[in-house]
C-alpha cells in the first residue's frame, strides 16, 4: 500500500534538448520557424517584426501602430475582422513590446487556410480609420490616467527612468500630449517603414504539416528584405541611488529596487539567474520568508531578471503599508548581504535547484511553450545549445560559486531604489 506521508524520491532531471525547428527562408527575405506536433488539432501563428518602442521615430507611436491594425483594413472593417476571427473560434492580437511587434493568431488547424488571408491583410493592408484612431488614443490615455493614481504604475514609471534614462525608449514616460498629437500619416509612415514582412520572424508551431508551405507562399509576397530601424540612442549611465515619488491619497508604497545586469550571452548567466532564484524567484524565497512571512509587510515579493535587447535588469518589486517602507528596503538590502557573507546552506540550494529545473521541464510541456522557448533564441541571439547548458549548469552550480556572483553583483550600495507612495 502506499505510504502518503512519505514523500515521493526525488529524480534528477535528464538531458533537456527543445525540438528542432524547420527553418524555411521566405521569397521576401522573411524566415519561417516552424515547429510541428500533431498531438491537438491547434495552430499557434506568430508575426514577429522589428516594430517596437526602440525603433518608433515618435513616442507610443509603435504601441498606437499595432493596436490600430486589427481596426479596419481595405476589404474589412474592425466588427468584420472580429465576427470572422470569432466565427471560427479563434483568436489574433497584435501587441508591441520594448523591441518587437507580435501579431498572434491561435485556430485550429484546419481553419488556417482561411485565416491566412485575414492575417495578411491586417498585417499588410490596414487603413487605420480617422475614427478609430480617436476612439483609441482617447481609451489608452484615459487607462493611463487611471494607473498613474497606481503606486505600483508610478514606481515603475520612475524606476525604468532612472535604469535607462528618460531620452531612451526603455525609459521615457508616456507623454499625454504627444500621443493626442500622434495622427494617421504618423501611424501610416511608421507602418510602411517598420511592417514590411520582410523584416519579420515568423514562429507556426502545432499541428502544421498540411499548412506550412501555404503559410509560406502566403507570408512571404511583398518586397524583399527587412527595415533598418533608426537608433535609439544611448543607455543612459547608471547611477544607484533613492528616489521617492508622492502618490496622493495612497495607503500602499510600492518598491522598485535593481540595476543594470548581465545580458543573456554572459558566461555565467544561468548561475546568475539561480542566485536570484534564492532570492526572490519562488514562494519559499529568501525575499518572501523574511518580508511577508517573518515580518508580515507585504502579500508578495519577487525578484526576477529582465531581458531586453539592449539591456538587462534586475528588478524586486514588493507593495507594503506606507510607514512600513523603510523596514521593507532595510530587510531587502540585508538579504542581498547575507548572499554575500553567508554560504548558501546544501538543503537549500538543492531545494531551489530542483524547483528551478523541475520548472523549467514543466515549461516544457506543450509546443507552444517549447516554441516560446525557441523564439527567444532566436529573437535574442543566443546559441542553439542554450537551454541545455542551463540544465547542466544548475545542476553544477556550488554555493562558493553563488556567493561569489552575490559579492560582484548583490551590493545594496549598487541599487536604484523608488518608493512610490503618499
Amino acid at each position: 500500500m502506499l505510504d502518503r506521508t512519505v514523500a515521493p524520491p526525488l529524480q534528477p532531471l535528464a538531458r533537456v534538448a527543445l525540438a528542432a525547428a524547420e527553418v524555411m527562408p521566405l521569397t521576401n527575405a522573411a524566415r519561417l520557424h516552424v515547429l510541428a506536433n500533431d498531438a491537438q488539432p491547434v495552430v499557434r501563428l506568430q508575426v514577429v517584426l522589428p516594430a517596437g518602442k526602440i525603433a518608433e521615430p515618435k513616442p507610443s507611436l509603435a504601441l498606437l501602430t499595432a493596436r490600430m491594425l486589427l481596426e479596419g483594413t481595405t476589404t474589412r472593417t474592425a466588427r468584420q475582422i472580429a465576427d470572422e476571427v470569432a466565427f471560427y473560434g479563434a483568436s489574433i492580437e497584435c501587441e508591441s513590446g520594448p523591441d518587437r511587434a507580435m501579431l498572434t493568431l491561435y485556430c485550429l488547424t484546419r481553419h488556417l487556410p482561411t485565416l491566412l488571408p485575414l492575417v495578411h491583410e491586417v498585417l499588410t493592408q490596414p487603413t487605420f480609420p480617422e475614427y478609430e484612431l480617436g476612439l483609441l488614443k482617447t481609451r489608452t490615455v484615459q487607462n493611463v490616467q487611471v494607473e498613474r493614481r497606481k503606486a505600483g504604475y508610478r514606481a515603475s514609471e520612475r524606476f525604468n527612468e532612472h535604469l535607462f534614462g528618460a531620452a531612451h525608449p526603455y525609459g521615457q514616460l508616456f507623454d499625454e500630449d504627444a500621443f493626442l498629437a500622434l495622427t494617421c500619416a504618423d501611424v501610416q509612415a511608421f507602418h510602411r517603414a517598420a511592417y514590411p514582412l520582410g523584416g519579420a520572424e515568423i514562429f507556426l508551431c502545432g499541428d502544421v504539416a498540411e499548412h506550412q508551405q501555404l503559410v509560406a507562399d502566403t507570408l512571404g509576397q511583398g518586397p524583399t528584405g527587412a527595415p533598418t530601424p533608426p537608433a535609439a540612442g544611448a543607455l543612459a549611465p547608471f547611477q544607484p541611488g533613492h528616489d521617492h515619488v508622492t502618490v496622493a491619497g495612497s495607503l500602499q508604497a510600492s518598491l522598485r529596487l535593481g540595476r543594470p545586469w548581465p545580458t543573456p550571452h554572459h558566461p555565467k548567466t544561468h548561475q546568475l539567474n539561480l542566485l536570484i532564484k534564492v532570492l526572490g524567484g519562488y514562494f519559499g524565497s529568501r525575499l518572501m520568508r523574511n518580508i511577508r512571512e517573518d515580518k508580515g509587510l507585504t502579500y508578495g515579493i519577487s525578484a526576477a531578471v529582465t531581458n531586453r535587447e539592449q539591456a538587462t535588469a534586475l528588478l524586486i518589486g514588493t507593495d507594503v503599508k506606507g510607514d512600513s517602507a523603510p523596514l521593507a528596503v532595510a530587510e531587502i538590502q540585508h538579504e542581498l548581504r547575507r548572499l554575500q557573507e553567508e554560504l548558501i546552506p546544501a538543503d537549500e540550494l538543492e531545494t531551489v535547484k530542483n524547483y528551478t529545473l523541475g520548472k523549467f521541464a514543466n515549461d516544457l510541456s506543450t509546443v507552444f511553450e517549447q516554441a516560446d522557448k525557441y523564439r527567444n533564441i532566436v529573437l535574442m541571439h543566443l546559441p542553439a545549445d542554450y537551454y541545455t547548458q542551463f540544465v547542466q549548469q544548475i545542476e553544477a552550480t556550488d554555493a562558493p560559486t553563488l556567493q561569489r556572483l552575490a559579492q560582484e553583483y548583490l551590493s545594496p550600495d549598487a541599487l536604484q531604489v523608488v518608493v512610490a507612495g503618499a
